[in-house]
């Protein structure tokens, strides 16, 4: 009996997977739809999908959640914040549960990567770069706060707000290894100085 639900179970998800994925434009302008449609199909072709179809599907989520995005924040004043960030989290996951159809775990940190500029890559390479005596601990602590600024990140309206969260957990990060001892600009000063001297070789 087991057996017989578990393949039931299979062939309804491979059903769902093989469902194609609208393009939700309603009420959208058109020029801002081919922009986004440009935007995510820019992320997807990071991925080297091979299967067309399931590589459309994966371009119009991620193209639907920047539309569901704007619509939030086009929805709610400055004065309407709490309700905003309500509303953002009440729909956070759906992008990722969309994709884990489509997708493996490290592409849809891929994804979350394109959609946010790749900065967390970018910052942790450049603090373990910078710090090359961050023990395991530390590495680890850093890419934890790195991941929950992207979660952040994805939600926010715009570039300038994307960046805001990796800054504010920068932040975060220089005032905990101050803490620790790590005196920071004489790290930032010696690793400016070995990336000269590596530009001179």
């Amino acid at each position: 009996m087991r057996k017989i639900l578990y393949a039931a179970m299979l062939w309804l998800l491979s059903l769902t997977a093989n469902a194609q994925v609208i393009l939700n434009t309603e009420g959208q302008d058109p020029q801002y739809v081919e922009t986004i449609k440009g935007r995510a199909q820019k992320i997807v072709d990071g991925l080297q999908l091979t299967d067309a179809q399931k590589a459309e599907n994966v371009r119009n989520i991620i193209a639907n959640r920047y539309f569901l995005l704007n619509d939030i924040h086009s929805k709610y004043g400055k004065d309407q914040q709490e309700a905003r960030d309500a509303e953002l989290y009440k729909h956070h996951f759906e992008l990722a549960s969309a994709l884990a159809l489509y997708l493996t775990d490290e592409q849809i940190d891929a994804v979350k990567d394109g959609m946010t500029y790749g900065r967390l890559q970018r910052d942790y390479k450049a603090q373990l770069e910078m710090i090359p005596s961050l023990t395991d601990e530390e590495k680890a602590q850093i890419l934890i706060w790195l991941k929950e600024a992207r979660e952040y990140a994805m939600d926010a309206a715009d570039s300038k707000g994307k960046h805001f969260w990796f800054d504010k957990y920068r932040g975060r990060t220089n005032n905990w290894l101050s803490a620790r001892g790590y005196d920071l600009k004489k790290e930032r000063d010696a690793w400016m100085k070995r990336i000269e001297e590596a530009k001179k070789q």
